[in-house]
């Protein structure tokens, strides 16, 4: 077994304990506060495309993984070796501090798969990897000062971490600007520099000339190892498909990415901890929360949207702590701790990988989600629930053929389940059959094989085969690094592009109403009244731009003898918008469209000044909000792009977050502003007009008196801001002093 050094010859146990833990915390907790800090100081400079933030989290993945590497080569040295090298390269890391963004700037062709691993990797690479390598190092030296059992202290590694991740959004950023965050992350690097100072220094004499841990157990095998890679990339992928799922199919609200990633750090605590009570008792209802993943693995449904996010955070928390709590059973002897940490690093990159970059590129929807549900049933060892169901099955060979049996029944009433047997769609039907699966699926916990058989066809029972179909019919859902659409057709009636459960356009397909201007762009909304103002302010070659083109709605206002310029970031709804199978507005209204895509606050940066007499913003996706589209900044940005005259028009609908003070501090800047609040009545929402909120903005008082004149008196009204509410500006901005408390 392993050798170590008595810990009565250092300190006491609880005092050695504190230290470590202390340590290990302090660095984890700095881990998870860099990654949304380092986001928020490159939005200005790289924006906000997917794209880079895919590329940014291969990165923090790539250094992570280094990080364990390290720590794996270091342990092979002696105590003593390993102390003077870390400190002497953490010391010099600390040469990069204060922490920040290099001052490059990425060229205007710059491809962010290139440029952003550059940027991240020279300004806080050596930053990141020193820190990355903190938990499985210092429980290396916990293990070599007689400490015990290590592995509890990954537990403390991820409280930690926790810790960290919800302190910025929740403390740092409101309260601190960017420049102050950059020196408070900073101050932290030298306490935990401090602190691994005094953990070396207090290393036993005889574990200073230690080579490493001896022991005279085995080393993992292969299978052992690969069986660690696969029980930690399948919570590191559940992780990100659930936040995609939640986000997209749910409930689109502000910060939720953060519970995912919260509830997945604590399930190490959970499954790490010493008292084995609540990682057993989790383990054991594993199966049956899983069940309760899969059932709702294909829903899109927006009925009791929170319900449907508490359960889907629920069975990601379970799931994840089953997981990690067979990777805990199958922890190695202490000798083997870094080699371990090194195979679950290799997993959560593996994890990161197939949900970043792999499934967006074949994957039209989020397939992901239900894929890494199967594996968690292939994955999760459990006791039978009933085990006298399973006593026929005494053999590998009679296990086998009851589950090729048993899967074919279940496939075929899920078919049944679908409605391909019976005219049109029963949800009766339906229910019934998901209840005989689930009846069978419970029976068959105990056998892994046989139960997951049961999950896949519960998950095609309720609606996986409907969502199958859709991705079959050509062009009926589109996938991108930016979001998941889907095209849906009522009857002979209306079109529309839905990006998970938020409408982003609507086209009436009734004749002599196709090109009728519909949803957030209403001929009474504020951007319909500025467009129909457009000719009569700044005469027939009026010159429009538009930020974010959906359907191309807007496209059905221009005028002969008008200049228009559409700006977008995903080239996926670009090709949705001039799909004449889909969408009809561009080619009805404007033929040959001017269409430029990349980051909105990039691309306008580079035009010419004073280009457009309107622009409008209309950039938000789903509720969410891109910051740097709103900060004082971004508006010196639009003012360069506008006419001396110009209107800008902003839009603003968002069901978690009034936006109204966001604009109305910005405004303070030289602009002059009005909102117009648009509710239809009942026989306009007959012809798919929907509620909007638009700001409009002129550096001209008297511009925006003739608009506001050119409509009937009331439809425009007064901006009011928020007292003592600071405009936001790329060094300091937060959205929790604006989210909605109610509805």
């Amino acid at each position: 077994m392993a050798s170590s050094i008595p810990a009565e010859t250092t300190s006491s146990t609880a005092a050695l304990k504190a230290r470590f833990i202390a340590t290990i915390c302090a660095g984890s907790f700095l881990l998870f506060l860099v990654q949304p800090m380092v986001a928020r100081m490159a939005l200005p400079k790289l924006g906000g495309a997917p794209s880079v933030w895919n590329s940014a989290m291969l990165v923090y993945q790539a250094l992570l993984l280094g990080g364990y590497a390290y720590a794996h080569w270091l342990s092979k040295l002696n105590g003593r070796s390993q102390s003077l090298i870390h400190i002497g390269l953490f010391a010099l890391a600390a040469l990069a501090l204060p922490i920040g963004l290099g001052t490059a700037t990425p060229p205007a062709d710059a491809n962010p798969y290139f440029w952003v691993p550059f940027l991240l990797l020279t300004s806080i690479g050596p930053l990141f990897f020193m820190v990355a390598a903190q938990a499985p190092l210092m429980q290396r030296w916990f293990t070599l000062s007689g400490g015990g059992d290590p592995y509890p202290l990954y537990a403390a590694s991820n409280l930690g971490s926790f810790g960290g991740l919800i302190a910025y959004p929740l403390l740092v950023e409101p309260f601190l600007p960017v420049a102050q965050q950059r020196w408070l992350w900073s101050t932290g690097y030298g306490i935990v520099l401090l602190l691994i100072a005094f953990c070396a220094f207090k290393l036993p004499k005889a574990a200073s000339k230690q080579s490493a841990v001896t022991t005279d157990v085995p080393a993992p095998d292969r299978k052992t190892i690969l069986s660690w890679i696969l029980l930690a990339a399948v919570p590191s992928g559940l992780m990100l498909s659930t936040s995609l799922h939640l986000t997209t199919d749910i409930v689109a609200m502000p910060l939720l990415w953060v519970l995912p990633l919260g509830l997945y750090l604590l399930s190490f605590s959970v499954a790490f901890a010493e008292d084995r009570r609540l990682a057993d008792l989790l383990t054991r209802i594993a199966p049956i929360v899983l069940l309760m993943a899969g059932g709702t693995a294909f829903s899109d449904t927006t009925i009791l949207p929170f319900v449907m996010a508490g359960l889907t955070l629920f069975c990601l928390f379970v799931l994840a702590v089953a997981l990690h709590a067979e990777m805990f059973r199958q922890r190695p002897d202490p000798a083997y701790l870094t080699q371990f940490y090194l195979a679950m690093s290799v997993g959560g990159v593996i994890g990161g990988l197939f949900c970043a970059l792999f499934a967006p590129l074949v994957f039209d929807w989020t397939y992901e989600h239900p894929i890494l549900l199967v594996a968690a049933g292939l994955l999760i060892v459990s006791k039978a629930l009933f085990p006298l169901g399973l006593r026929f099955m005494k053999t590998p060979e009679d296990t086998a053929r009851w589950a090729i049996r048993i899967f074919a029944v279940v496939f075929l009433l899920s078919i049944l389940g679908a409605g391909v047997f019976t005219t049109g769609d029963s949800p009766l039907l339906k229910y019934i059959v998901a209840l005989i699966i689930m009846a069978v699926a419970l029976v068959a916990i105990g056998n892994r094989l046989m139960f997951t058989g049961a999950l896949i066809a519960l998950m095609l029972c309720l609606s996986g085969w409907s969502k199958l179909t859709l991705s079959a019919q050509d062009g009926m859902m589109t996938r991108s690094f930016f979001g998941i659409y889907s095209i849906r057709t009522n009857e002979k009636i209306a079109r529309s592009i839905v990006h998970g459960t938020t409408v982003h356009g609507v086209q009436n397909l009734q004749p002599g109403r196709e090109t009728q201007p519909t949803t957030y762009y209403a001929p009474k909304s504020g951007v319909g009244l500025a467009m129909s103002a457009a000719p009569a302010l700044f005469g027939p070659q009026a010159r429009i731009s538009v930020v974010g083109l959906g359907a191309g709605t807007l496209a059905c206002y221009a005028k002969p003898g008008q200049s228009w310029r559409f700006y977008e970031i995903d080239p996926a709804i670009a090709d949705v918008a001039l799909d004449t199978r889909q969408f009809t507005f561009l080619s009805k209204c404007m033929p040959n469209p001017v269409i430029k895509i990349g980051d909105a606050r990039l691309t306008l940066a580079q035009e010419a000044d004073a280009s457009a007499d309107v622009l409008v913003i209309d950039a938000f996706s789903s509720d969410s909000v891109p910051m740097h589209l709103l900060t004082t900044e971004a508006f010196s940005v639009y003012r360069k792009h506008l006419s001396a005259k110009g209107v800008l028009m902003v839009h603003i609908s968002n069901r978690y977050l009034d936006l109204d003070p966001v604009i109305a501090a910005a405004g303070r800047n030289g602009w002059h502003t009005a909102k117009r609040l648009y509710m239809p009545n009942e026989a306009e929402r007959a012809q798919n007009y929907a509620p909007s909120k638009w700001i409009a903005l002129s550096p001209d008082q008297k511009m925006l008196d003739q608009l506001m004149a050119a409509a009937p008196n009331g439809y425009w009204e007064t901006l009011k801001g928020r007292d003592g509410f600071s405009a936001w500006t790329d060094d300091h901005a937060s959205i929790l002093s604006i989210l909605k408390l109610k509805e």
